[in-house]
């Protein structure tokens, strides 16, 4: 199995219209792509110097999957994102695996 996640870092002045967003419409989004098995987003319990830190995980049975949603949605997805809270956010990701 593997975990696709995001590690978002987002201002303290949208930060609670971004959870709601996040919630409601992005999630389900990449969800409704049909790659994914389930999702949880998490607040990271740290001080931050500003902004509040968040991940998303989705799991996904194999890298096949992941490499299909990559090359077909990806892309316009994180465009979305980008253009709503363009200046207030930084975002990483990375891939695990369970073992």
């Amino acid at each position: 199995m593997i975990i696709y996640n995001v590690t978002v870092n987002i201002d303290d002045n949208v930060h609670l219209e971004w959870v709601e967003w996040m919630k409601n419409e992005h999630i389900p989004k990449v969800m409704a792509t049909g790659y994914f098995l389930e999702n949880r987003m998490c607040r990271l319990m740290v001080e931050e110097e500003s902004g509040t830190s968040y991940t998303i995980q989705y799991t996904l049975k194999n890298m096949a999957d992941y490499e299909e949603y990559v090359k077909l949605h990806a892309r316009a997805l994180q465009k979305e994102h980008a253009d709503k809270y363009h200046d207030k956010f930084v975002a990483f990701r990375s891939l695990m695996e369970v073992v």
